[in-house]
């Protein structure tokens, strides 16, 4: 009973740690150190999606499956389907005025220490490894930075549509939708370390700037990458001002997410973990999302939705074992928009995580911006060659698990 009391508590006026979440105007924001130009209002109006390209080209290690050819394959794919701020003008926006993170941003979810130690690392000793499976350049830092700064300025920008369509059209007006194509990844890294390939939570910082700048006091992530986003989990573990939502592979690296794991202290119930068993598809994903992930949004009333997106759950990943198909990211991302749209007045935000074949890589995020367009999926819907039956009665029992304990 208590996970279910706790989530449902008022709003919190003091996320984390330290004072009150400031209302922010949208002058305010234009002026601050994360954002270089607001987009103008005119395109504040049109935009139905927002995008912007940090791809980290010189954060890069040959054969690794995080490399520097991930962003620019989803561009590919783009361009290639059509998705492009000048085949669709108006509708589509790409943000390219957008300045790093500041270390203090950063230092709201990582520690002083751990930010200040990787600047010396990268700047002194890279090329290195800093965990077994996280590589560093001399560039890496930088472009930790840079990813995070895109994804607070896509939260800015996101804001400011919505204040701008609410000043004309008081409500009734709904903001577009975000999406950063950010690398490197973000949801593995602890306030205190590097882990999974990521360096910085860029998700996290996105979050705490939503909170911190934009007035934005409850936020939600729900977090759809094939690995369970325990940095992410443990930077808000004790919070209950952010619901953190996981659906993730059971038994995948980094073993962390399970069911079991709601969180700590005044966080208690706002950590949602939903470890799907292997072999886990289109179906699964999709009962996950309209039978936990929904309803445990609706009773938490988030103020915007943040998305860790990856795409590694991709039939055509090697690093995992479940089975999305294609069209499971343009079904998840249009439940999405459609969850922020009813729920915060459309305020969503993707931020790249995982996906390491490129070719369902570029396919996933290129139907994801299909559904935040409101067009359909480019997915043909026949049977793939290959592909199993999904384990339904495992997965019914997970999902009954989860619902019961979580009171859903």
């Amino acid at each position: 009973a208590a996970l279910g009391r706790r989530a449902t508590a008022g709003r919190a006026p003091t996320p984390g740690r330290g004072g009150g979440t400031p209302v922010r105007t949208r002058a305010s924001a234009a002026s601050s150190s994360s954002s270089s130009d607001r987009l103008d209002d005119a395109i504040l109006l049109s935009a139905k999606l927002i995008y912007a390209s940090s791809p980290a080209m010189e954060h890069t290690r040959e054969g690794h499956p995080e490399s520097n050819l991930r962003v620019p394959a989803i561009l590919d794919a783009l361009a290639a389907a059509n998705l492009t701020p000048e085949a669709r003008a108006g509708e589509l926006v790409r943000l390219d005025a957008f300045a790093p993170a500041t270390r203090e941003q950063v230092m709201e979810v990582h520690t002083k220490n751990y930010v200040g130690g990787l600047n010396v690392l990268a700047k002194t000793r890279a090329p290195m490894d800093v965990t077994g499976d996280t590589y560093i350049t001399s560039a890496s830092y930088d472009a930790a930075l840079r990813g995070c700064g895109a994804a607070i300025a896509l939260v800015d920008a996101v804001c400011d549509a919505s204040e701008i369509r609410e000043s004309r059209q008081p409500g009734s007006s709904l903001a577009p939708a975000a999406f950063g194509l950010c690398r490197p990844p973000g949801h593995h890294a602890t306030p205190k370390s590097a882990m999974g390939f990521c360096l910085f939570g860029t998700v996290a910082s996105a979050a705490r700037h939503a909170q911190r700048a934009r007035g934005m006091a409850r936020v939600m992530i729900f977090d759809f990458d094939v690995h369970h986003g325990n940095g992410t989990n443990d930077i808000f573990r004790d919070d209950p001002s952010v619901l953190f939502v996981s659906t993730h592979e059971d038994g995948s690296f980094p073993g962390t997410g399970k069911m079991s794991d709601a969180g700590e202290g005044d966080g208690v119930g706002a950590t949602i973990n939903v470890p799907l068993p292997p072999g886990s598809g289109d179906a699964a994903a999709l009962a996950a999302f309209d039978e936990i992930v929904a309803p445990a949004a609706a009773r938490f009333s988030p103020d915007i939705v943040l998305v860790s997106a990856g795409y590694d759950a991709h039939w055509r990943d090697p690093l995992a074992g479940l089975s999305f198909r294609t069209g499971t990211y343009w079904r998840l991302s249009a439940r999405l928009k459609a969850l922020a749209d009813e729920l915060c007045g459309g305020r969503c935000v993707f931020l790249l995580e995982g996906g390491y074949d490129l070719t369902g890589l570029g396919e996933g995020v290129a139907d994801s911006f299909r559904a935040l367009l409101g067009d359909g999926s480019g997915e043909d819907p026949g049977a793939i060659a290959g592909l199993t039956d999904e384990p339904t009665e495992k997965v019914r029992r997970v999902l009954a698990e989860a619902k019961a304990m979580h009171q859903l």
